[in-house]
């Protein structure tokens, strides 16, 4: 499970009522884990590696039918697509976007 240092890691806090301090964890294997685990994060790594391929024709045809975009309006293009689906994070998609610029050579 090779997940690149870049790859983004869930950092989002647990929203728990109340007036006294909390950490939300959840009980795994008999351990109390607080954020992914490192299967969780291979999971949600692997779904925006595969994402990221697969959208490399995508941009190019698209590059392709609009010549005149830049680059970056390609990628706002397909981003703007991707975010109406809803599958991954902010912080993996702006992650997911920029393995797609590399893959590219953009």
């Amino acid at each position: 499970m090779n997940v690149p240092d870049d790859f983004p890691r869930d950092v989002t806090p647990a929203s728990l009522s109340g007036a006294q301090m909390k950490l939300a964890g959840r009980l795994i294997d008999g351990k109390f884990v607080v954020g992914q685990t490192p299967e969780e994060r291979f999971e949600r790594w692997d779904l925006c590696e595969d994402l990221a391929q697969q959208l490399v024709p995508k941009a190019q045809a698209d590059a392709a039918k609009y010549p005149g975009n830049t680059p970056d309006v390609t990628l706002q293009r397909v981003r703007n697509g991707l975010q109406r689906k809803g599958w991954v994070s902010v912080v993996e998609m702006d992650w997911l976007i920029e393995r797609l610029r590399t893959l590219l050579g953009w």
